[in-house]
C-alpha cells in the first residue's frame, strides 16, 4: 500500500528497462496515476508542469509498457520495470540519464540474439551459427576461450579485450541454443555466493 500523503500527494516513480535493468526516468504519480498504470499496463505520471495525469508516450508513441511493479519498504517510493517501446528521453535518448555507455548491455545484447533466432536473415552471423548446430556453436565457445587465455598471457590488452567480447558473444549464443537464459545464471551465481 503506497503512502501518497506522506509527500504531498506524489511519490516518485523510477523507471527500469525490464530486460536491460538500465534507469530510464524518474517521474511523480499520484494516487490516480498509479491506478491507471496498474489498470493499463501502461506508465502514467501526474506531471507537475501540467497539473495533469499523463500517460508516457501519448504524444511519441513512445509507451512504457509494465512488466513489474516494486513499493520500497517506506511505501512512499515505486520501482516499476518495463519494457519501452522506443526511445524513453524526449531528446531521443533511450534515458534520461546521460551515461558513458548502456551498462547492461550484455543484457540487451540477450535480447539482440533472441531477435536473431526468431526472425533469421541471411546476412546474420547468428543465424549462421544456429544453423551450424549445438556442436558446433559449443566448439567455437571453446575456441575463444582458448584465444581469451592466449591473449592474456601474451598479447596487448587490446587483443585480449576483443579476444574477452568474443567469448562473452558466444557463449550468449551457446546459452540461447540451450534455452537458458542469463537470469539463470545470474541467479545461480548469486546462490553460490551466499
Amino acid at each position: 500500500m503506497l503512502d501518497f500523503e506522506k509527500s504531498g500527494g506524489l511519490v516518485p516513480a523510477i523507471i527500469q528497462d525490464a530486460q536491460t535493468l538500465e534507469v530510464l526516468m524518474l517521474g511523480y504519480m499520484n494516487e490516480e496515476a498509479w491506478q491507471k498504470t496498474q489498470a493499463e499496463g501502461r506508465v502514467t505520471f501526474f506531471s507537475r508542469s501540467k497539473n495533469r495525469l499523463w500517460t508516457k508516450g501519448e504524444e511519441s508513441g513512445h509507451f512504457l509498457n509494465v512488466v513489474s511493479t516494486h513499493i520500497d519498504c517506506d511505501q512512499d517510493t515505486i520501482l516499476i520495470k518495463a519494457l519501452p517501446k522506443g526511445p524513453t528521453c524526449h531528446t531521443g535518448s533511450r534515458s534520461c540519464f546521460s551515461t558513458d555507455y548502456n551498462q547492461n548491455f550484455i543484457f540487451e545484447l540477450t535480447n539482440i540474439i533472441a531477435n536473431r533466432y526468431e526472425f533469421p536473415t541471411a546476412d546474420s552471423y547468428v543465424n549462421r551459427l544456429r544453423e551450424r548446430g549445438l556442436n558446433k556453436i559449443a566448439q567455437k565457445v571453446g575456441e575463444e576461450a582458448v584465444e581469451t587465455v592466449i591473449a592474456a598471457l601474451a598479447e596487448a590488452d587490446k587483443d585480449f579485450i576483443n579476444e574477452t567480447s568474443d567469448l562473452v558473444f558466444h557463449l550468449l549464443v551457446l546459452l540461447k541454443e540451450k534455452g537458458i537464459s542469463l537470469e539463470t545464471i545470474a541467479k545461480n551465481l548469486e546462490s553460490r555466493h551466499r
